[in-house]
């Protein structure tokens, strides 16, 4: 390019030199392009012709070699230019030139991306701290002691969690999705359920609250996305489907069984519990709470509380601070404790005069004068409805309101009796 460059910028098509060096002159009669390969301009120069020539160039010429002289500059100019900008954009020279076509998603993957994007900002991460005490120094420090996921549920700051996640705790930090961190309170808590509900103060425009679903027409197969913050990672998709419905599984805090609880084979490890399990419209049908793991990992069968149950919680704590859950004041014994007697109910092992059972008249387990195991009463129905074992009792009573009057029947040694009982609410927890 530089050899044309220069030659086309000759004046004339012929080079003349003095008379006096006519035995040298050199013709160059013939107009160069740059199609015209090297060899034959070098064949060309050598060349001596016989009769010098100095006859001058045509106009024409002069008009063509000035274009090629400028089309020259041009070429040269925009070669300088390009290398330049490569040099000073920091952009591989070999991508400079690549356009990037569009990723192609398929119809799925495009509503799974929405619903991530969408749900993340409802999501929050819970840090659990407690005091711990310097053996050295005597100084009070605040150690985190876990972590867990969380989601917004209204516009005045209220996060649901598990009552687990924040167990223990004497400081408790909320982390929303933009990164800022809130000093969090407890609204309140039911240790039964494992639920719990904090208040953060936050700006009502940072407060993306959660779209509310129902869990009652839920089907086996469905699909369902889980979102949280497991290993203390950002947040984190997995999905999967809904792998069993109505299953039973005991709280963590008082052994109290849950019921009606989601089953599915969405991948939910340590830091997911608290966090939202939704459907494919994005809405909440339920809370992450526990996984059936031997090793501690996730192994495709995890456990979520139904948002019709955590609905009726949350309610009660933001508004009362409590659950008004109704109580028989018992203590009763393990079931196999009775199904070694060979019984079916459940038996009674303390029933203090001050409660409920208490006060209607139910008899508790002793021992005698010469230390002989005396069995209190054992219900065995509860309103007519069979009382095989614990879960059972629970579960009718949550069906069950404070202030109503229940129809006991007790096996009290080798006769059935019934008593009536008025239920109380649950005492406060701290």
């Amino acid at each position: 390019m530089a050899v044309y460059s220069l030659l086309s910028a000759c004046p004339s098509s012929s080079l003349t030199l003095p008379p006096s060096h006519t035995s040298t002159t050199i013709s160059l009669s013939r107009t160069f392009s740059p199609r015209t390969p090297n060899r034959h301009i070098v064949a060309s120069s050598l060349r001596e012709p016989s009769h010098p020539t100095y006859s001058p160039a045509p106009e024409s010429t002069h008009r063509s070699s000035f274009i090629k002289f400028l089309d020259s500059c041009f070429v040269l100019c925009t070669s300088l230019a390009l290398s330049a900008s490569v040099f000073v954009t920091d952009v591989d020279a070999a991508a400079a030139f690549v356009l990037a076509t569009p990723r192609k998603l398929q119809t799925d993957e495009l509503a799974t991306v929405r619903l991530f994007q969408e749900n993340t900002p409802s999501v929050v991460y819970i840090t659990n701290l407690a005091s711990r005490q310097d053996a050295f120094t005597l100084d009070v420090l605040e150690v985190p002691q876990g972590s867990g996921s969380g989601f917004v549920w209204d516009k005045k700051g209220h996060v649901v969690t598990n009552y687990h996640v924040i167990r223990g705790a004497s400081d408790l930090r909320v982390t929303l999705a933009d990164q800022t961190t809130y000093d969090a309170k407890v609204v309140g808590f039911d240790q039964d359920k494992d639920v719990a509900v904090l208040r953060i103060d936050a700006p009502q425009d940072k407060l993306r609250p959660i779209p509310v679903g129902m869990s009652a027409d839920l089907l086996v197969g469905q699909k369902v996305f889980a979102i949280g913050n497991p290993f203390g990672l950002d947040h984190t998709l997995t999905t999967g489907v809904i792998s069993g419905l109505r299953r039973e599984i005991s709280s963590a805090a008082t052994g109290r069984p849950i019921q009606d609880v989601i089953q599915t084979d969405a991948a939910i490890n340590p830091g997911n519990s608290g966090g939202p399990l939704l459907d494919s419209s994005g809405s909440l049908i339920g809370v992450n709470t526990a996984i059936y793991s031997p090793s501690g990992a996730s192994s495709g069968v995890g456990f979520s509380i139904p948002v019709d149950t955590v609905g009726g919680i949350v309610d009660q704590l933001v508004r009362f601070g409590k659950v008004t859950r109704p109580i028989l004041g018992i203590k009763f014994a393990p079931d196999q404790s009775v199904e070694q007697l060979g019984v079916s109910g459940v038996l009674v092992l303390d029933a203090p005069p001050n409660g409920p059972a208490g006060k209607a008249g139910m008899l508790s387990t002793k021992r005698d004068a010469y230390g002989r195991l005396i069995l209190g009463d054992i219900i065995t129905s509860v309103n007519g409805k069979k009382v095989a074992n614990g879960s059972d009792l629970y579960r009718i009573l949550d069906q069950c309101k404070v202030g109503e009057k229940v129809s006991v029947e007790v096996l009290r040694g080798d006769h059935i009796e019934k008593i009536h009982v008025l239920l109380e609410p649950k005492p406060d927890e701290t």
